[in-house]
Formats: C-alpha cells, structure tokens, sequence
C-alpha cells in the first residue's frame, strides 16, 4: 500500500536517490527501476533504500512527491499579497505545472501508470493522483481561497475554480504528450500558455472582471 511521503523529510541524499532513481525510469522504464539499479546508480546500499523509503510502493510514492514538490504557487502562503501578486503567483503555478507534466518523467510515470491501471496489484494510478494532482491541488486552493477572502476572485467553491484553473492550463496538452503526438514546447511557449490560462481564469473569476 502506498504511504504519503513529505517532501520537507528528505534529506539532500534522499533526494539524489530520487533524482537518480528518476532517470533510470526515463531511460529504461519500469524494468530498469530496480533496487539494486537504484543503489548502483545512486551509490547507497538497498539496505538504505528500504530503510528510506520502504518497498518499492513506497519509492513510487517518494518519487510522485519529488516531482509534485516542482509545481508550487509563486507566493508566500503566509503572507497578504496584491491582486498583481496574486495574478503573477497564479502564472507562476501554471508555468511550473505545465513544466513538469511535459518532462520527460512526469510523461514515464504517467505511461507506467496507464499501462498498470488493469492490475489489481498495482496502486501507482493512486499515488499519483494523492500524491501528484491532488497535492498540489491543495495547495493551490489554498491560494485561490485567499484570493477570494481578500476580494480579488469571486469563487464560491475554490475547489472547483481550482479545477477549472487546471482545465485551462492543461487543456488537452498532456494527452498528447502522453500519446506522443505533442512536441515538447518551449520554454518562451509555456510562458505564453501560463499566461493565457490565467487570463482566462481571472475573466471568469476575478472580482473586478
């Protein structure tokens, strides 16, 4: 069963055996995402692998967080903000998003899930729905519910605008990457889709629309 890592456990070293364990899943698939592979490419032993992180459910799990732990909002949780800065954290959040879901590993982890989604013994479609979309979904809302409690968006449900934000950052771009029908896109492109995206959020959403 697949446990929720934090991302603030890890250590550095941690997070190298991730990083590494992360490339072997590119270059060679699921096949190459062994124990010994990972504490050979990583130079640990697998005694500190399970020590870690536990079976290798529980390494998927790790790995779906490190990528998660990319997509943040640009902003302070903590602190107030401006409708600006509240608009620029917004285009930060969709940059970051769009980012990761078109990397090379976002696009391995996605494919090895899909091709595992008929196995009853496989929880790697759950990891990154708990781990991956639904983490950052989290603190995503979080941002938008502020945005609505100092009167910058007009959202009943900031869940559900959190779901419409994703639709419009996403659109149908992750299917085709996935399909391999998508070319990757430029840093300059990605910028441009962010900000549109978000455009689009705040005519629908914004207080002063």
């Amino acid at each position: 069963m697949f446990t929720e890592p934090d991302q603030q456990d890890f250590t550095d070293r941690q997070r190298a055996v991730l990083d590494k364990a992360l490339e072997l899943l590119v270059e060679g698939g699921e096949k190459a995402l062994t124990t010994a592979a990972i504490a050979r490419a990583a130079g640990c032993s697998k005694e500190s692998l399970y020590k870690w992180f536990g079976d290798r459910d529980g390494l998927l799990a790790a790995i779906v967080t490190r990528q998660a732990s990319k997509v943040i909002p640009g902003a302070d949780q903590a602190a107030d903000m401006s409708e600006a800065e509240l608009r620029a954290a917004l285009e930060v959040f969709a940059k970051n998003l769009l980012e990761t879901i078109s990397g090379d590993v976002s696009l391995a982890l996605n494919r090895l899930a899909i091709g595992q989604a008929s196995k009853a013994e496989t929880g790697l479609g759950a990891v990154l729905e708990k781990s991956g979309r639904a983490r950052i979904g989290r603190q995503t809302t979080a941002l938008l519910e502020r945005g609505c409690t100092q009167g910058y968006l007009n959202c009943e449900d900031p869940q559900e605008a959190y779901s419409t934000l994703y639709g419009l950052v996403v659109r149908d771009q992750h299917i085709r990457m996935l399909l391999g029908a998508s070319k990757k896109a430029s840093v300059q492109d990605l910028e441009l889709a962010a900000k549109n995206a978000v455009k689009q959020f705040i005519q629908l959403y914004g207080a002063n629309k």
